[in-house]
């Protein structure tokens, strides 16, 4: 097709179907090249990818449309476009080896005094990005670790922790949990630049980002040690399973079972699991060898030693993306074979929400409830459904039925608190509770407003795939 964009495109014809469709048969070529290790054929296929109309829009759409901070600035102050500006945008998107510098804001870490730092970039350099993305991706993903999960397509937390399961059920093990300290930061750039192997053009524009400089309020900052986007990092920390595969698959002796030891990572975060404490301590120590080579080292407050089933240097269990992991003794109608096996486990594995989990999840609800302290029942139920909805879904994979219960429980506690503060002169506890919830109505303890229109989501619902917000209830 005519990869040049003519003057009478816009935005509203544009057929998005097609442009997919076309990116992604490109995108699937150049995976398929980089798998069989044709270097040649990648460069070429990434080269026309990058150079098409359809690749170009795509890229736009992504950052003005379909990403959440579409209506964030950056140091140019432009935080939003109109079509026909999304037209010249993609006309005009290509590496030219120049970039702007990034706006650095703080925010504060939930329920922490402090912050970390945020890079935001401007629509043209995000759009840029998400371009060279497109190219570089399938050319990675065909060469990424199995058991890495963090920023990358079809994968979730959940599969992390569904790896880390599989990798506990049968034996308690040794765990070690670990987080890269300031891993988007501190990349070595030259490392991660010979480790690209790229072509020249996408190098040039890769470098010119790192070296782009920052933007605190007023003030530009020079340095070395700059943020850098997810699947870049992921780049960068990709070796750390090969290697420790090379290390520990080996046999010992002749005779001896072959040692493997287990390894998940999601991002910056990982755990490694065995059933020897002198392999994890090893383990470890080649870790931080790997690490310290691309200029990264474990963060100290989060790493730690733990075992999943008895008490470890006082930790049991440890926590992994919001989740707390343990195993707990049982009886043998409860214990499950080991594989292969007629001896019992003697343990059972479960995955609950943490409690730093619950704990951020309730300050959420205080901040919305006092953020809504005069505003209408309607106006509330309609900012907490969503909050609840999300965190519900997210660990309704785990055993999280009790932690519903109780949360559910703290949560008409907060409300009964929220309607206390407005209620009238001559109004009693009784008066409150049939005012705002459907006691009184044949609908339980439900939060709800008097035309039975809006209903508060529970924790525990079967399903919070429902539109309960416009229920019309009996």
């Amino acid at each position: 097709m005519d990869t040049v964009a003519k003057p009478m495109y816009e935005w509203e014809t544009i057929n998005w179907a097609r442009a997919e469709r076309y990116v992604f048969k490109l995108q699937k070529r150049i995976y398929r090249a980089s798998e069989c290790g044709d270097v040649k054929a990648v460069h070429k296929l990434q080269r026309l990818l990058t150079n098409s109309w359809y690749s170009k829009v795509v890229a736009v759409r992504k950052v003005t449309q379909d990403n959440q901070e579409k209506n964030t600035s950056g140091v140019d102050c432009v935080s939003c476009l109109c079509n026909y500006q999304k037209v010249k945008l993609a006309q005009k998107l290509c590496f030219n080896d120049k970039s702007q510098p990034t706006k650095r804001v703080w925010i504060p870490k939930p329920g922490k005094e402090e912050k970390i730092s945020l890079g935001i970039l401007t629509i043209e350099e995000r759009a840029k990005q998400a371009l060279m993305k497109l190219a570089l991706e399938p050319e990675w993903e065909a060469k990424f670790e199995p058991n890495s999960y963090g920023f990358r397509p079809n994968r979730s937390e959940h599969d992390a922790i569904s790896a880390i399961f599989n990798g506990i059920c049968q034996k308690a093990k040794y765990v070690l949990d670990a987080d890269i300290e300031k891993c988007f930061d501190r990349i070595n750039h030259s490392k991660l630049l010979d480790k690209l192997q790229t072509s020249p053009t996408f190098r040039r524009q890769v470098k010119t980002w790192l070296k782009s400089g920052v933007m605190d309020g007023k003030n530009l900052f020079s340095t070395e040690e700059e943020m850098i986007s997810p699947l870049l990092a992921n780049i960068a920390l990709h070796g750390i399973e090969n290697v420790l595969e090379e290390k520990f698959s080996r046999r010992v002796g002749s005779n001896s079972p072959k040692r493997k030891i287990s390894f998940v990572r999601y991002a910056n975060d990982f755990v490694l699991m065995d059933e020897s404490l002198e392999v994890i301590l090893e383990a470890k120590a080649i870790v931080e060898e790997w690490l310290a080579d691309i200029g990264l080292t474990l963060k100290d407050t989060k790493t730690r030693i733990a075992h999943t089933l008895k008490s470890h240097e006082g930790n049991t269990g440890f926590d992994f993306l919001g989740f707390n992991i343990r195993q707990y003794p049982c009886s043998e109608k409860q214990s499950g074979l080991i594989g292969g096996t007629d001896r019992q486990r003697g343990q059972i594995t479960l995955i609950k929400p943490s409690k730093e989990a619950i704990q951020i999840h309730l300050q959420k609800i205080d901040y919305l409830l006092n953020k809504n302290g005069t505003s209408s029942q309607e106006k509330v139920i309609n900012a907490l459904n969503p909050v609840i909805r999300g965190w519900a879904e997210y660990y309704s994979t785990v055993a999280s039925a009790e932690t519903f219960s109780k949360v559910d429980s703290a949560v008409f506690q907060k409300l009964f608190g929220w309607a206390k503060r407005r209620r009238g002169r001559n109004q009693n506890n009784t008066d409150i509770v049939s005012k705002y919830w459907g006691v009184n109505r044949g609908l339980g303890w439900r939060f709800v407003t008097q035309d039975n229109k809006h209903i508060l989501v529970k924790h525990q619902a079967k399903n919070h795939q429902l539109n309960l917000d416009t229920w019309t209830l009996p």
